[in-house]
C-alpha cells in the first residue's frame, strides 16, 4: 500500500471517528444502509453469512490460532513463524479492543450468538480476521514453489478475509465504516508483524553465523 493511499485511508478513519464521537453517523453508512439493506437480507444470503461470520469468531479462531501455531512450528521447525501468527493475531485482538474503548461506537444491532456484543468500531472481525488468516496465507505461501500456487493460497485467502467482513454488514452487528476501518488497520497490522518476521529472520541468521 503507498503512502498517499494509506494517509488516504488514515485520514478517513480519523474523520469517522470524529462523526461518531460527536454522535454523527457517517454518510457511507448511510448511503449503503439505504441500498443494500433489503437485498443482503435475502434468506440465502443471509444463513451463508450466519455460517461465515463463525470463521472470525472467538470460538472457533482461539483454538484455530492454537492448531495452526503447532502446525507452523512443525512446518518450519522454527519457532519464530509461529510465534508471529499467534502473537500477532493476539495484539491485533487487544488493539482492537482498546481501539474500541476509546471510539464506544454502539452497535446496529446486538446478537450474542454471533459474537456480536460490546462496543463497534472498529470491526474485530474484519481486523483480526485480516491479520489472522493473512499471516497463515503468507507462512503457507513461503512453503509452496510455484508461483501460480502461491497466488491461489492468496485468492483464497484473501476472499474468506473480505466475505467474513461483509458477513457482519449482512448480519447488521456492525457498520460499513467498521468493517471498512477494520480492514484498513488490519491490513497495516499485517505488513507490520511480517516486516518484523523478516527482521528477527535476520537477525537470527546473524547470530547463526556469529556463533559458527
Amino acid at each position: 500500500m503507498h503512502l498517499f493511499t494509506i494517509v488516504f485511508c488514515l485520514s478517513m478513519i480519523g474523520l469517522w471517528i470524529g462523526q461518531i464521537v460527536q454522535g454523527k453517523r457517517p454518510v457511507l453508512d448511510i448511503f449503503l444502509d439505504d441500498i443494500l439493506r433489503d437485498f443482503v437480507s435475502y434468506e440465502p444470503i443471509f444463513m451463508t453469512a450466519r455460517v461465515l461470520t463463525e470463521l472470525g469468531s472467538k470460538p472457533f479462531v482461539m483454538p484455530f490460532v492454537i492448531v495452526m501455531a503447532i502446525s507452523l512450528l512443525i512446518v518450519f521447525q522454527s519457532i519464530l513463524p509461529s510465534l508471529i501468527f499467534a502473537g500477532g493475531t493476539l495484539m491485533t485482538h487487544l488493539i482492537n479492543m482498546f481501539i474500541k474503548e476509546i471510539v464506544q461506537r454502539e452497535r446496529p444491532s446486538i446478537w450474542i450468538e454471533a459474537s456480536a456484543e460490546g462496543y463497534s468500531f472498529p470491526s474485530g472481525h474484519a481486523m483480526i480476521s485480516l491479520v489472522c488468516y493473512g499471516l497463515l496465507a503468507y507462512f503457507l505461501s513461503l512453503k509452496v514453489k510455484q508461483p501460480k500456487n502461491k497466488r491461489i493460497v492468496i485468492f483464497i485467502f484473501s476472499t474468506l478475509i473480505i466475505l467474513i467482513g461483509m458477513s457482519r454488514f449482512i448480519l447488521n452487528v456492525h457498520y460499513t465504516t467498521d468493517i471498512l476501518s477494520g480492514f484498513v488497520l488490519g491490513y497495516l497490522l499485517l505488513m507490520s508483524f511480517i516486516h518484523l518476521y523478516w527482521r528477527l529472520q535476520i537477525l537470527q541468521s546473524k547470530n547463526k553465523l556469529t556463533n559458527e
